[in-house]
């Protein structure tokens, strides 16, 4: 079969801890079992998925699953943008979830059993989602990376940071999250910080955090974003601004149900230009993925991959458009 009709399947061995090795037998007999033509390889260190995936399309392979997290899906997205072969969204993209947040797919429906994924990907349900573009400060240079799913800047990137290491000594869990989130908040103090959505500056005083994104979750499952929509061309902003402990526990389960706007700490933004400055410098995160410090630009890029849905995910975009 062509390398244009097959499936080139990059899998991260050390995606939620292990996962990405231990489930890649079932997963390639799930893959066999629906008639998919694929061809794995596996990653061997940090940015390995951008090498594979410029490779692959170079190949002439225009379908990528990705088998591992949040992770490996960023660095393939930016392969994707690296590459000078086709138009990114020509390269049809599919995840199959194994890492430790998954936030990606909960946005986009889909499911994290694998059997239920893989036939979402026989069915080739297509849909166009647009990427943000990041640029930063790193060690005195500007950089620019893409961004597929929600950045965090201040509070949010410490507990990335914090997240990471947990991971990297094997010791992260389904609840760690959490305790990273309260272990931070405790070190961390609100910085002055300006931002401008669109040229208009929306806010000039002391912040805890900043989410910006795409998609909705982050965290493995907290909703900073629950009112964004992946294909509107508009990124959504979430501004913490600095908020006692005792309003953090009492209102825990808003991070998580959508209610995140409900607390009055927060305030929502939307646009397709941000810019932020801070003084002193703020780390910043993009798709968990650790990443310099202000000052910070974002912009849209919209509809710009093509990935693989539900039908179902489909059928509820489609409702919801014709809606408004």
């Amino acid at each position: 079969m062509a390398a244009s009709h097959k499936w080139f399947v990059i899998v991260n061995p050390v995606a939620g801890d292990g996962r990405g090795l231990d489930d890649f037998p079932e997963i390639s007999k799930l893959l066999r079992e629906e008639g998919i033509d694929y061809e794995p390889l596996f990653t061997e260190h940090k940015y390995h998925a951008t090498e594979l995936t410029v490779s692959a399309v170079k190949q002439g392979f225009r379908h990528i699953i990705v088998v591992g997290g949040d992770g490996t899906l960023h660095e393939v997205v930016n392969g994707l943008f690296i590459q000078q072969e086709v138009d990114p969204k020509e390269v049809l993209l599919a995840v199959i979830a194994v890492g430790t947040g998954n936030d990606w797919v909960r946005t986009v429906g889909i499911p994290e059993r694998h059997r239920d994924a893989i036939r979402a990907i026989k069915e080739e349900n297509r849909f166009l989602q647009d990427v943000g573009v990041v640029s930063y400060e790193e060690a005195h240079y500007r950089q620019s990376r893409y961004m597929a799913n929600v950045a965090g800047a201040g509070f949010d990137a410490v507990v990335a940071r914090h997240v990471s290491h947990l991971k990297q000594k094997k010791r992260f869990r389904r609840w760690s999250y959490t305790w990273c989130l309260l272990r931070s908040f405790f070190g961390y103090k609100s910085t002055g910080v300006k931002v401008w959505v669109d040229d208009r500056r929306v806010y000039n005083d002391l912040l805890l955090s900043i989410a910006i994104g795409i998609c909705k979750y982050n965290g493995g499952g907290v909703q900073q974003l629950p009112e964004a929509v992946a294909d509107d061309g508009l990124l959504d902003i979430s501004l913490i601004r600095p908020i006692h402990f005792w309003h953090i526990i009492f209102r825990f389960h808003y991070l998580f149900n959508g209610g995140i706007y409900r607390i009055r700490h927060v305030i929502r933004e939307r646009g397709s230009h941000i810019r932020i400055e801070s003084s002193p410098e703020i780390p910043l995160e993009i798709d968990g993925e650790l990443l310099g410090h202000t000052p910070l630009e974002f912009s849209v890029l919209p509809r710009a991959i093509s990935i693989v849905v539900t039908k179902e995910f489909l059928e509820r975009r489609g409702q919801a458009m014709s809606n408004e």
